[in-house]
């Protein structure tokens, strides 16, 4: 498999009163299997707008997706979704909500059950399976929605400010989490977030992303979510590179948020 290749998108909407929003401008990216990637700039860089791009849920203006040698034209289960709410079935049991899409397939339910099984350990949801969702936590609802996108076996999953919602404590146990997923199941992984810290910890690479037209502004190589699979990730937040790359972020973020808001107040 060839991983995935983001070859010169652009994407344009076009506004009622006839002008036009520039959103994403000649972006290309070369991201591996097994790649753990995360995305990172200001409000209106166009992240979702690519996360969205690649998941198939809108077709760019310009350019194209290719996965494993094909050409991206529409939603697939090749390609898995974490959103920052975890789209449930709040009404039916974490188990039913992990094997829906494999019922959906037409699995049988024997193999269906080792597979939900298997994920239900991995997340630590074993003891709550026949819970209803609404019956849970913030954190362990995004623990199902990261089970259920692993139950459809996706050669990739996007996920879309997947912690956002949650309280800083559980925050970090779900980074752990998904560093933890990354590892054991080789998944291709694309995560948008507006954290630098958790850019830095859940990113071996990271992108920044600068406004408007969003494009890519700089490209991080980066040790920090190899050094926190299993670890204490507050022990890796004291990496002597940690802290300065951190700022180095910040204040290129800040910067470009700066000049926005020039933008604006000269506009206005």
């Amino acid at each position: 498999m060839s991983g995935l290749k983001i070859n010169d998108i652009s994407m344009r909407f076009d506004l009622p009163n006839g002008g036009s929003v520039q959103a994403l401008k000649n972006v290309t990216l070369d991201i591996k299997k097994g790649e753990l990637l995360s995305i990172l700039g200001p409000s209106g860089c166009g992240k979702t707008t690519l996360l969205n791009i690649v998941a198939g849920f809108l077709a760019p203006t310009e350019g194209q997706t290719i996965l494993n040698d094909k050409k991206v034209e529409g939603p697939s289960l090749e390609r898995g979704m974490v959103f920052q709410q975890g789209a449930l079935f709040e009404w039916m049991s974490v188990r039913k909500n992990v094997s829906f899409g494999p019922d959906m397939k037409g699995m049988p339910k024997a193999e269906s059950k080792i597979i939900v099984d298997r994920l239900l350990d991995i997340v630590g949801l074993q003891e709550f399976k026949e819970k209803a969702v609404y019956e849970l936590s913030g954190g362990m609802q995004q623990r199902v929605a990261l089970a259920r996108c692993l139950a459809n076996d996706p050669d990739v999953i996007l996920m879309d400010e997947p912690l956002g919602a949650l309280d800083a404590l559980t925050r970090e146990k779900m980074q752990g989490l998904v560093l933890k997923l990354w590892k054991e199941t080789g998944k291709t992984i694309i995560l948008i977030t507006h954290s630098v810290e958790e850019a830095l910890l859940l990113g071996e690479r990271l992108i920044v992303m600068a406004p408007r037209p969003g494009r890519i502004h700089k490209e991080y190589r980066l040790p920090f979510a190899e050094l926190g699979v299993g670890k204490d990730l507050r022990e890796v937040k004291k990496h002597k590179d940690f802290g300065k790359t951190r700022e180095e972020i910040l204040t290129m973020i800040w910067d470009m948020e700066e000049e926005i808001m020039g933008r604006t107040e000269s506009a206005a």
